[in-house]
């Protein structure tokens, strides 16, 4: 890492995506933080134009400044899709300064938007890894935490009633058979105590005198010589 004067109101740290600067004193709102340096490489020239690494600032359609030099301290700060601090670019002077959007406090990571062209080449590619970013995939991952735990719930909570009705049904289909078996035990007792009149078998003759096959009692007087 390059050395740093203690005046200076940052320094470079570890960070999420490798390397970031951080403010080691309050940073107000609009005030330079540091400049980003290095060659000016001339797009008119070819040799120049093919140099190619993910440190290069354009500044018009010819000057681009080609921050990959060790100096450049500037390189270290990070990419971030709600920055607190943006590119000051002055083309005519040919230079870029990094400029504060708001109140930066000691410990805070300075960053500021790459891009839309950087972003799309380098970026989007791997997933952009900034505090913003993170977030919304935090937040991502607990909402889809929450609607798995609330499918789940709602899938127990279906088979708890499923269960339930099963078991209801059961339930009635067992007390319906109880009873279907107790009105069968009744009908057969019922048959049973009157199975002497089943059939006109063991059915009561009426009352009145017995009468032999064949033979008539005659109810005339004898009659006498």
């Amino acid at each position: 890492m390059p050395s740093i004067s203690p005046n200076k109101p940052y320094r470079v740290g570890r960070s999420r995506t490798g390397l970031g600067l951080f403010a080691t004193k309050p940073i107000k709102k609009g005030s330079r933080i540091i400049r980003y340096f290095g060659p000016l490489l001339d797009s008119k020239k070819k040799e120049e134009d093919e140099i190619e690494n993910k440190y290069l600032f354009e500044l018009t359609n010819r000057w681009t400044i080609d921050g990959s030099i060790r100096e450049n301290v500037a390189r270290y700060i990070n990419h971030s899709c709600r920055p607190n601090s943006e590119s000051d670019v002055k083309p005519r002077k040919r230079k870029i300064y990094i400029r504060a959007v708001k109140n930066i406090e000691p410990g805070e990571e300075i960053n500021y938007d790459y891009g839309t062209d950087y972003f799309k080449a380098y970026l989007k590619p791997i997933g952009c890894k900034c505090d913003s970013c993170e977030k919304k995939r935090k937040k991502k991952r607990s909402e889809a935490r929450a609607e798995r735990l609330r499918l789940k719930e709602k899938a127990e909570r279906k088979a708890k009633r499923k269960a339930e009705k099963v078991a209801k049904e059961k339930a009635k289909a067992q007390e319906k058979a109880k009873e279907e078996k107790a009105k069968e035990k009744a009908k057969k007792k019922n048959g049973k105590a009157n199975g002497k009149y089943l059939n006109g078998s063991g059915r009561p003759k009426p009352a009145g005198k017995k009468v032999v096959a064949g033979k008539r009692k005659s109810s005339a007087a004898p009659l006498h010589a």
